[in-house]
């Protein structure tokens, strides 16, 4: 007979979730999930697979949280260049934040850790940009077709150099004690869409 599990795997990939966007990939061991998560070593693997195969779901989790709020906060009726603007200098003040610069980005985190050499994780980074360029596109693209954006700029080019600004914000406020060079960064960004 089956045993039924004693902890919530939900609550449980939250958690690794935390611990894998504190640490990193490498900096943490299985044992340090098995005494993080309160389980056991082969309720880990029974549940969750791998450590590989955890962090993978833990990005999931992630993308899961963060991209709803970008759509929603892209897509509403009325002027869109507004919300471009608010986005950008939500990432920008995330950024510079106490506990983002601890953290930083957990999608920027492992495109720099694992991208390079994890195909899958790649893949998953690949994604997470791509859900964060085409709504920005998209809002541009309102944009222009709104008025709002002159007629000589390219929404697909200023939507990836947007994208580009973004995590490159989310590397330098993890590093950088000096909240001005984000913001700054960030302003300078914006004023191309004027």
């Amino acid at each position: 007979m089956a045993r039924t599990k004693e902890f919530d795997p939900e609550a449980a990939l939250q958690s690794a979730l935390e611990l894998f966007w504190r640490r990193g990939y490498e900096a943490t061991s299985v044992t340090d999930l098995v005494e993080h998560l309160g389980i056991g070593r082969a309720s880990l693997y029974a549940t969750f697979g791998s450590k590989h195969e955890l962090y993978l779901k833990a990005m999931d989790r992630y993308a899961e949280m963060r991209d709803p709020i970008l759509l929603a906060e892209l897509s509403q009726p009325g002027p869109t260049l507004p919300a471009v603007r608010a986005v950008v200098r939500r990432f920008a003040a995330e950024a510079a934040s106490p506990q983002r610069r601890q953290n930083g980005c957990f999608v920027t985190n492992t495109a720099a850790e694992l991208a390079p050499h994890d195909p899958a994780a790649a893949r998953r980074v690949e994604i997470s940009w791509e859900h964060l360029e085409t709504p920005l596109h998209s809002a541009l693209v309102r944009a222009q077709a709104q008025g709002e954006l002159p007629e000589d700029r390219d929404p697909r080019a200023l939507a990836r150099m947007l994208l580009v600004l973004m995590q490159g914000i989310r590397i330098v406020g993890k590093a950088s004690n000096d909240p001005a060079r984000v913001r700054d960064a960030a302003e300078q960004a914006l004023a191309l869409l004027d």
